[in-house]
């Protein structure tokens, strides 16, 4: 087993508590209805991306600007697979969705 010195375990700390904290928002506008709907959409999706961003850096210690080009590529297709992935659920959804509501 590795021994993780204390600056890993700051960054793991840091990170940890930067995802709850970035978890916990979005839950307690919806639970509250602190925001109106479309303000409450905007922040999930903020907080959703800053919390992709989160765990890039602090979990998968990913640093843009010396990253390996080989880790670029990657991440630029998981992002495109995931839009797709997304992007294609909804566009089955809306189309269901347009077809039932006859």
């Amino acid at each position: 087993m590795q021994n993780h010195s204390g600056h890993d375990l700051r960054s793991y700390l840091i990170g940890f508590v930067l995802a709850v904290v970035l978890t916990a928002i979005p839950f307690y506008v919806v639970i509250t209805h602190a925001l109106p709907p479309s303000r409450a959409m905007i922040l999930i999706g903020v907080a959703a991306i800053l919390q992709i961003l989160v765990h890039l850096k602090f979990f998968l210690h990913i640093n843009f600007t010396t990253t390996p080009k080989e880790n670029l590529l990657a991440i630029v297709f998981t992002v495109v697979l995931i839009f797709i992935m997304v992007g294609g659920s909804f566009w089955i959804m809306f189309d269901l969705h347009q077809r039932m509501a006859v």
